[in-house]
């Protein structure tokens, strides 16, 4: 990582992809407007939406989204630990309205590329010339036995933040201490990649605090995951992690990790190739991913599952005019996170725009940093920057960095207070 401070990288480097984002967004007046329709009011579709609108009025742009309320999925957690209410984590959409974005608060359910319309639950029709689509992830309910969606409203997985966060925190509340927490984390790639080991860490601050003779197994799809050193000393230093006394156990693919079902009745995970099962108190099973069901049942999806797009543009490599960004998309290195999707919404919007005004495309660059809180005063973090390279977006070498493993615990609580203070920061983004 260069000379710069964390805190100076992540401001400078926002700015930078700010600045390519919306360079050269002349507003050009027109005779006919032009309609936008973007589908999924989260990270990525209410920042495609309003850059729209603010670059040139005259646009015609309207966002679909079938939930009144949005809660974020980043911090979250927090809930879980009760650092956190669900309700500061549940925001409206009204603070869009002074730029003059239509909301159609309904469900997309299927997108005809030739007529270019949209089909909503209620039958209506929706035109667009050009659709961007950021419809999040949808859930392998077929990947584990004995799970779907009707029995996640009774073992969460808490993966879309809302009723299912709440219900999770009761659980924990409710249970015993000296009780037992399955996390099940699911095969690569999901949303919000060190989101399952940022949850066993708020759960095992709860646990500390409350119900200390706690523990929490978390049964993993894979052999390594984000941010694992930084996230491994926090555990140690806050959670006797590697000693008998551990709060946290984890348990990899190669060690009988991966979960293949649940027996419901027992309140059990089944795991690994010798399909061992394991009881707890309270289970939370995060299923494999995939791009959400209108990307699939749209034709927007190859084998993977995932969106294939112009990583340039963003648009769809299946359909013309239709462009994805998000988790659904495929991004080359970026991860599914909150922040990616603010990245890819802005370089979208300049491409969309570029194409309708007539001019050539702003060079993109694009920007991820993810924080996690793993405890009391300890926060650790990563931050990457991305340029287009031969069509493909690829690392810039020596940007970016993780938190270094020698920080100091001042640093640390630092990084805590960075934490709240970029969320608090890209939600003022979204929905103001």
């Amino acid at each position: 990582m260069s000379n710069l401070s964390r805190r100076q990288f992540v401001t400078i480097a926002a700015g930078s992809v700010a600045a390519a984002a919306m360079v050269s967004f002349p507003f050009i007046a027109r005779g006919a407007n032009q309609k936008v329709v973007v589908i999924g009011g989260g990270s990525g579709g209410v920042i495609a939406a309003k850059y729209i609108r603010m670059a040139d009025p005259t646009i015609d742009v309207t966002l679909i989204e079938q939930n009144k309320y949005y809660h974020t999925c980043f911090m979250s957690n927090e809930v879980l630990s009760g650092e956190r209410t669900i309700d500061s984590i549940k925001f409206s959409y009204k603070g869009l309205n002074k730029y003059g974005i239509n909301f159609i608060y309904s469900r997309a359910i299927n997108i005809d590329p030739v007529a270019k319309t949209i089909r909503l639950a209620g039958g209506e029709e929706v035109a667009f010339d050009k659709l961007i689509v950021s419809p999040g992830v949808e859930f392998k309910w077929d990947a584990i036995d004995g799970y779907n969606a009707e029995v996640a409203e009774k073992i969460p997985h808490a993966w879309k933040a809302g009723s299912q966060t709440v219900t999770l925190r009761k659980q924990l509340e409710e249970m015993k201490d000296g009780g037992t927490v399955i996390i099940s984390a699911p095969p690569k790639p999901f949303r919000c990649p060190p989101g399952p080991y940022e949850r066993a860490s708020q759960i095992a601050n709860y646990f500390k605090h409350h119900k200390p003779k706690s523990k929490i197994l978390l049964f993993d799809a894979n052999q390594a995951f984000s941010k694992q050193g930084l996230f491994t000393q926090g555990w140690e230093k806050m959670y006797g992690y590697g000693t008998d006394n551990s709060m946290i156990e984890w348990i990899p693919s190669h060690e009988e990790g991966e979960v293949v079902g649940v027996n419901v009745k027992a309140n059990a995970v089944i795991a690994g190739e010798f399909e061992d099962e394991y009881s707890a108190d309270v289970l939370n099973i995060i299923p494999p991913q995939t791009a959400a069901k209108i990307a699939i049942d749209s034709g927007l999806t190859n084998d993977s599952g995932w969106c294939p797009v112009n990583q340039k543009t963003f648009e769809s490599s299946l359909h013309k005019d239709i462009y994805v960004i998000g988790d659904a998309c495929i991004a080359g290195p970026m991860p599914k996170s909150a922040y990616a999707a603010n990245t890819q919404a802005k370089v979208c919007a300049e491409a969309i725009l570029s194409e309708l005004q007539g001019r050539e495309m702003a060079t993109p660059s694009y920007v991820n940093t993810c924080y996690s809180v793993v405890g009391d005063d300890f926060g650790i973090s990563v931050a990457a920057v991305y340029r287009l390279e031969n069509g493909k977006i690829v690392s810039v070498k020596d940007s970016g960095g993780i938190s270094p493993l020698d920080a100091s615990a001042q640093t640390r609580k630092y990084e805590v207070a960075y934490a709240h203070s970029w969320f608090n920061n890209i939600t003022d983004e979204m929905f103001n």
